[in-house]
Formats: C-alpha cells, sequence, structure tokens
C-alpha cells in the first residue's frame, strides 16, 4: 500500500490557494507571462525617461486613505519619472493615475477579485486594462470610452492605442507584438538571440581575418598592386 493514496475524487487545484494578502503569483505560469509582460514593456520604453514600468507595485491614488489601494501585475505610467518606488503614491506623482494595467489570472483568483479589479480600475482613471488567463487561453480588455472602461470586443488582434501592441490569439497561446511587429519574447529567448548574434559577429571576425591573411600572402609573393 502506498501511504497517503485513497480512492477519492481529485482534489479541484482551486483548494490549494493560499492567501497571504501579498501580490504574488499563484502558480509558475502566471509567474513567467508577469514576468515577460513586464520585462518586454520595460524594454519598449527603455529610452523613454518618463515612462514608469513597474510591477506588483501598491497603487494608492487617495491620500491618507490607505485602505483603498491596489496592485496591478504589471502597468504602465506615462509622463511619470523612473526610479525605485516602495509605494505609488498617487497625490505625489502628480495626481497621474496608471494608464495602462495588466492582471494575469489563475484558478486561484476569484471571479469576486477579479470584479474588484475592474471596479477599481474605471474608478480611479486607467485608461487600459488587460486581464489574461493563461490556463484557458482567454484575453480580455477595456479601454476608456466616455469616462468609463468599456469592453474590447472582439480583442483578437486588438492594437494597444497607447501602446501600440497587438494581441494575437490566433495559437494555443496569446502572443503580443511589439509596433514595430517583433513579438514579445522571454528572457532566455532574447539571451538566445544575443549568442546567435555573437556568434555570427565572431564567424564574420574569423571570415576577415583569414581574408586579411590571404591579402598578406599575395602581398609577400606579388608585391604591392600597382
Amino acid at each position: 500500500m502506498v501511504l497517503g493514496t485513497t480512492s477519492r475524487q481529485p482534489v479541484p487545484n482551486s483548494l490549494y490557494c493560499k492567501r497571504n494578502g501579498k501580490p504574488v503569483a499563484n502558480n509558475t505560469k502566471q509567474f513567467r507571462w508577469i514576468v515577460q509582460l513586464y520585462q518586454n514593456l520595460d524594454w519598449m520604453y527603455a529610452d523613454h525617461l518618463d515612462v514608469l514600468v513597474a510591477g506588483n507595485l501598491f497603487w494608492y491614488p487617495v491620500e491618507e486613505r490607505p485602505d483603498i489601494a491596489t496592485s496591478p501585475d504589471v502597468m504602465v505610467v506615462f509622463g511619470r519619472p523612473k526610479g525605485d518606488r516602495g509605494f505609488y503614491l498617487q497625490w505625489k506623482e502628480d495626481q497621474v493615475s496608471p494608464q495602462v494595467v495588466f492582471e494575469v489570472f489563475s484558478a486561484c483568483n476569484s471571479e469576486a477579485e477579479q470584479s474588484r479589479k475592474l471596479l477599481f480600475y474605471d474608478r480611479f482613471g486607467v485608461q487600459e486594462y488587460y486581464s489574461y488567463h493563461p490556463e484557458t487561453n482567454d484575453l480580455y480588455g477595456w479601454w476608456r470610452r466616455e469616462r468609463k472602461l468599456e469592453a474590447i470586443e472582439p480583442i483578437a488582434n486588438w492594437v494597444s492605442p497607447q501602446l501600440g501592441i497587438r494581441f494575437d490569439l490566433s495559437g494555443d497561446m496569446l502572443r503580443i507584438f511589439r509596433p514595430d511587429g517583433q513579438p514579445f519574447a522571454s528572457y532566455a529567448e532574447v539571451n538566445q538571440r544575443l549568442q546567435q548574434e555573437r556568434s555570427r559577429a565572431q564567424l564574420a571576425e574569423r571570415k576577415l581575418s583569414q581574408v586579411e591573411a590571404l591579402l598578406q600572402q599575395y602581398r609577400k609573393k606579388f608585391g604591392e598592386l600597382p
């Protein structure tokens, strides 16, 4: 007999969800998507000193109301300088609210929690809000029209007005394309491309050295050309 085995039905993953009040991912896939969104958006705006890209940063929109807060998985704020922050205190940020926010949900995120997020972002001035569910490949989006967030339908191939990125749902997993047409990539994929470019550069350098050596041989044998 194997200890711990029973004839009971499998336990739903949602029963293993832990709630400790901290804004962390519940599984590896969710975490990977949060990191990829943050890194690619941060790379996109690396040369823009007035664009803040942050992840898991508590946002407090109302002074002296610490009970009113949320922590977007990823947020983009135009018009605010880059730099580390312990919190995003909106009254200290010229009252600029994040314009674009992303949430990556898992089975541990309840419908009530998701609804609260939408209401918060609608109330406090977010211009675009995107929620992605990697386990089901479902993407939802809202954008502000006439002072309120409205659902984006259809969202397949939607291009973000603020970011210029395009959402492709034609495959098994969401793909996001930059304004220049390049797809969002993981750190490992970017590093692999860099290694490939470095290898090509080293190969080209070796070939150039071989040509220069051959040219030196010709010069020694035949002298300088007139």
